[in-house]
């Protein structure tokens, strides 16, 4: 059974940072592409970083390029993602997802099949 399990979220001002952690059971990481997602009240849920666990390749949406990094420690098949330079448009809940497609980075939120429960964001200005 697959779990994901995401932590790490509050409330930060803006300028601040959060790390999100993302600890996995049931699935190989070195096989799979891990995303994380987020969603805004009333908005689609979009995939801001990625990270093809085969390949190394990283991805980040334009709006977190620069600010945020997604980074993995296989010992304990463990994602992450640090947050700086936080901005009150980054309020969101954010998810962790699994693509069992490996080798590259997929964008669409149907091409991931696990997902966690979510962890809220929120960013004061």
């Amino acid at each position: 059974q697959v779990q994901l399990v995401e932590s790490g979220g509050g409330l930060v001002q803006a300028g601040g940072s959060l790390r999100l952690s993302c600890a996995a059971s049931g699935l190989a990481f070195s096989r799979y592409t891990m995303g994380w997602f987020r969603q805004a009240p009333g908005k689609e849920r979009d995939l801001i970083a990625a990270i093809s666990w085969t390949s190394g390749n990283t991805y980040y949406s334009d709006s977190v390029k620069g600010r945020f990094t997604i980074s993995r420690d296989a010992a304990k098949n463990t994602l992450y993602l640090q947050m700086n330079s936080l901005k009150p448009e980054d309020t969101a809940v954010y998810y962790c997802a699994a693509d069992t497609w490996g080798w590259g980075i997929r964008k669409s939120s149907s091409d991931y099949a696990y997902w966690g429960q979510g962890t809220q964001v929120t960013v004061s200005s």
